[in-house]
């Protein structure tokens, strides 16, 4: 009886070890499986990606980072698309992460009005790019929200491209990717993070891949309403915008903020409700003036329209004469998207980098991100 015991407790004990070894061996599989991209800004990854966002060639900004991190290898590099656009894919020497480089803007008419063709239109809907391709695209869920319809543009030319290529590294084993980019290409990396969120959604790509964004640079992509939900499917740590405080790029396109942007529920919005408590005198003097207001903001939106759409689209058109104007929204509230990295330029930064009057560009040039991020992170 007692040898019976022994042999059976013998055999319990040795189906917990088992238990607990299968058990073990599951966390173990689960631990290698997670991301090897970590959440959180890291000082080391971003000075990789600007070295590698400053290695796309013919960048007017980025010469001088020519320098590629020997940690990655650069495996594609596209053909120049839509209004001078070029985008390239470097993969880390370990083959676990991708990182798709996009680029900024370069030295050539068409690059610079991919960035004044500023109208804004709807976040989700279609652009025909030529006779026989539309591009149908979902940036953001909200109605409202709005984006720079030139860096829309360059976007439809470069986006195929790039999820053909994400695909074909995924079969690799190749499951994380970082998109990059500086300037121009800052805007674009934000606009292509929505646009791989929302076609993962879809299904159209696969729902494991892990996306981290760098921003560098990057001037503002979208309304309001865009922003939010961008910092939102990226939030916890996954998108980064570094702006350099003195740099003048991230304070553009222009914007308006105009009654018509705000939330339904703002009192601004029907005012003449909400001063219906009011004497009769106040009143009328109040409703004149928030009237007076808003027509104001309604002229200058029109201009805005006109003068950053559809007349820079005439000039767009002599690089794509085939793209159809799209249908303008009415805003420019343009904001800035992704979790800031604020570099605050200290005395030995402003000893270095003298503002002569014409080096208007001192302040945006990656080396000078470059140092910055390297003296304070």
């Amino acid at each position: 009886m007692l040898r019976s015991l022994t042999l059976c407790t013998l055999v319990i004990r040795r189906a917990l070890l088992l238990a607990t070894l299968l058990l073990l061996s599951g966390l173990i599989s689960r631990v290698c499986a997670q991301s090897y991209l970590k959440p959180g800004f890291d000082k080391r990854e971003y000075l990789d990606m600007l070295r590698i966002a400053g290695h796309i060639t013919d960048s007017a900004l980025a010469k001088e980072m020519s320098a590629a991190p020997l940690e990655y290898k650069s495996v594609y590099k596209s053909p120049e698309v839509g209004l001078m656009n070029q985008w390239q894919l470097w993969i880390r020497q370990d083959k676990k992460v991708g990182v798709i480089s996009l680029r900024g803007t370069v030295a050539a008419t068409a690059s610079w009005l991919e960035n004044f063709y500023a109208a804004t239109v709807p976040a989700t809907g279609s652009l025909q790019i030529n006779d026989s391709t539309t591009f149908t695209y979902k940036l953001a869920e909200s109605p409202a929200a709005t984006v720079h319809v030139g860096w829309l543009v360059g976007l439809a030319h470069m986006a195929p491209d790039i999820a053909s290529h994400i695909k074909t590294w995924y079969q690799q084993g190749i499951k994380e990717f970082i998109v990059v980019g500086h300037s121009q290409g800052g805007a674009l990396t934000i606009l292509t993070r929505s646009w791989l969120h929302y076609q993962t959604q879809s299904g159209a790509l696969p729902k494991d891949i892990v996306y981290k964004t760098y921003s560098s640079a990057a001037p503002k992509p979208g309304n309001m309403p865009y922003v939010y939900d961008y910092d939102f499917i990226t939030r916890v740590g996954w998108s980064f915008t570094v702006v350099n405080a003195l740099d003048w790029v991230p304070e553009t396109p222009f914007s308006l903020q105009s009654l018509d942007d705000f939330n339904e529920v703002n009192p601004f919005v029907n005012v003449s409700a909400s001063l219906k408590q009011l004497p009769w005198i106040a009143r009328t003097y109040l409703n004149h003036s928030f009237n007076s207001m808003r027509r104001t903001a309604r002229r200058s939106q029109k201009k805005f329209q006109k003068y950053l759409g559809k007349m820079v689209y005439k000039q767009v058109r002599k690089t794509l004469p085939q793209l159809k104007q799209p249908a303008y929204a009415p805003g420019s509230n343009f904001m800035r998207a992704g979790t800031p990295i604020i570099l605050m330029p200290d005395e030995a930064y402003h000893k270095a980098h003298v503002f002569d009057g014409k080096n208007v560009f001192l302040h945006h040039m990656p080396l000078s991100y470059y140092q910055l991020v390297t003296r304070q992170y």
